[in-house]
């Protein structure tokens, strides 16, 4: 969950109206809490419709894409074994059985971090990552795949595509695997967020915390390293949040020879992430094309814009 998903008022929040359909998911998950979803904001609408409620401080996530749903069950298991190592981390709402599932949806339901006004820095991350990586493996986690996602992505995505980009993305999924697996990893294995960059950092009252567990598995510390690096390098982000994270953390990803096979991998997964919701959101399509252009013709000078 990014900081717009779990604060209120939310800094990067934008006026959305919600569909019909999910607006009814949501009233039927929270009359299942015992909630009223009478008023929800609506803060985000990519691979969860995120809200926040408005009569309880409580931030509701439903997945979109039937194909992601399975991780709901490992996003409680991962945050009910964070709290348990007393981790800097968000923590989910209690007292109900979650995942909690609607029909075809499943959803998460969280204390809502009151926004302290403080961005997160490249410090913040670091140490937050050098505290989940010293907790070692989770027991009851799944491996690190680094490819299923994104090729359970295209599968569902596939109508969306014309036959030379659906083709394209295949082939670039299968180059990028098989050199995945000529890497020599130098960290030891551990916990992994999956996802770790600054978007998922909340600087609540009592200091910042790590949320966002929809990729949190056991693998290579390596890969929790890789996308603020890709996020200056490829999205412009800020070069003083990664040197900050790697003072913090101690390791430069960019200097260890698998870097580019990571960066490849990261611009795909999250190129791929709004593929089976490109037709229902068409906002998203001219960056996700240009995207998918420059992928085409190796161009890492062009720069991506986040997802709207």
């Amino acid at each position: 969950m990014t900081p717009a998903d779990m604060t209120f008022p939310p800094k990067s929040a934008h006026a959305a109206e919600i569909p019909p359909e999910l607006e009814t998911v949501l009233a039927r998950v929270c009359a299942e809490a015992g909630l009223d979803h009478r008023g929800a904001r609506l803060l985000r609408f990519v691979n969860n419709g995120v809200f926040l409620l408005r009569e309880h401080p409580v931030v509701v996530r439903i997945v979109l894409s039937p194909s992601l749903a399975y991780r709901a069950d490992n996003v409680v298991e991962v945050a009910r074994w964070l709290a348990e190592h007393d981790v800097d981390s968000v923590r989910l709402y209690p007292g109900i059985s979650q995942p909690v599932r609607v029909g075809r949806h499943v959803a998460t339901l969280w204390e809502e971090v009151s926004d302290s006004g403080v961005e997160p820095t490249g410090y913040d991350l670091g140490k937050l990552l050098r505290e989940l990586h010293s907790l070692g493996e989770p027991p009851s986690v799944p491996e690190w795949q680094p490819m299923g996602d994104a090729r359970r992505r295209l599968a569902e995505g596939e109508g969306e595509l014309d036959r030379a980009d659906r083709d394209f993305l295949k082939r670039h999924c299968d180059d990028v695997e098989q050199r995945l697996s000529e890497l020599e990893f130098v960290l030891p294995r551990s916990a992994v967020h999956g996802d770790a960059h600054l978007g998922n950092v909340i600087v609540g009252p009592n200091g910042p915390v790590l949320c966002d567990f929809d990729s949190l598995c056991a693998g290579p510390p390596e890969w929790d390293l890789t996308p603020m690096a890709v996020g200056y390098l490829r999205l412009g982000r800020s070069p003083l949040a990664y040197r900050q994270l790697v003072e913090a953390y101690g390791f430069d990803v960019t200097d260890w020879p698998g870097f580019p096979v990571l960066r490849d991998l990261r611009e795909l997964k999250i190129t791929m992430s709004v593929l089976p919701n490109l037709r229902g959101n068409p906002g998203i399509a001219d960056e996700f094309y240009r995207r998918l252009s420059s992928m085409r013709e190796r161009d890492f000078t062009v720069r991506w814009f986040p997802y709207r």
